[in-house]
């Protein structure tokens, strides 16, 4: 419980709840993905509030998929045996080398300490890759970045056999190719393909900034919702540009698939899920389909 819920009396705290039941009611049943990294992964304390969040989403009922990457433990681990990372487009160059260590981190070590987090403070948690079950399928994306993948297909019936059973899927970005040979995946990429798949209510995208900004050096620009065409016409006048290209590209695939709602959300900020889920204010940028109706 956080400290501001602390402060107030238990006539607030109920006040508090009954203003969150129409967005529990709303979301129950439905499917949330959640893209997991950045800055909200390294910070132990914004970690546990993360999994605090998912474990009472999941209470209420909602269908919490969680999506996660770990660059900084893979660059930790290579740094430890002495291997320099090299990026091309902000693309991992991934040799046999290091897709082996990938897979021992997003598949191992991450994996595994998201789920014993998750099952210690109550939630049913599994832990997938997307080896298991030819969950994300993929071919070489560039022959210059090695085993980086270009996903083809997902099979998303581990995830609802999961989803189903009442588990929260926890799910490292590690494909497979049809010979079984392990390739390292874009998080957000992968991120938007599952929950284009499983359609889902909403796609969560946590970063390291507050949303999409008109002016990057301003975070009081902060647009809080845009359309598909919006956003395409925002590529076209340089405000969407670097890092953020590609994040914003991966909300237009994941509507073009089927997800309702895309949000681009700072998460560092804490119970950021909650306030976009659980509240009128909202939190991030929110990219819709061009015919939607909120």
């Amino acid at each position: 419980m956080t400290q501001a819920m602390y402060s107030l009396t238990n006539a607030e705290r109920a006040e508090v709840l009954t203003q969150a039941l129409p967005y529990i009611r709303k979301y129950s049943g439905k499917i949330v993905v959640i893209k997991y990294g950045g800055n909200a992964m390294i910070n132990e304390t914004l970690k546990q509030q993360v999994m605090d969040d998912i474990v009472l989403l999941w209470l209420i009922g909602i269908k919490v998929v969680l999506v996660h990457g770990g660059g900084p433990e893979i660059n930790e681990l290579m740094d430890k045996l002495g291997k320099k990372a090299e990026f091309v487009n902000g693309l991992r160059v991934t040799d046999s080398e290091t897709v082996d260590i990938v897979q021992m981190v997003l598949a191992g070590k991450v994996n595994k300490g998201l789920v014993s987090r998750l099952e210690r403070i109550g939630g049913n948690a599994m832990g997938l890759s997307g080896m298991d079950g030819r969950l994300i399928e993929v071919k070489m994306k560039d022959e210059r970045l090695g085993f980086v993948g270009q996903i083809t297909r997902i099979n998303i019936r581990p995830v609802m056999d999961l989803l189903e059973k009442g588990y929260i899927p926890v799910i490292s970005t590690v494909g497979c190719d049809m010979d079984g040979n392990a390739y390292n995946i874009n998080g957000d990429t992968a991120a938007a393909w599952i929950a284009g798949a499983l359609r889902a209510e909403r796609l969560i995208m946590m970063t390291d900034i507050a949303g999409i900004l008109r002016n990057p050096a301003d975070p009081e620009s902060l647009i809080p919702q845009l359309s598909v065409s919006e956003a395409k016409d925002l590529f076209n006048q340089d405000v969407i540009s670097g890092g953020m290209i590609p994040k914003v590209e991966c909300c237009i695939d994941a509507i073009s698939m089927g997800v309702k709602k895309v949000i681009i959300m700072d998460g560092r900020v804490t119970h950021s899920i909650l306030m976009e889920l659980l509240t009128d204010e909202g939190a991030g940028t929110m990219v819709v389909g061009d015919e939607s109706d909120e």
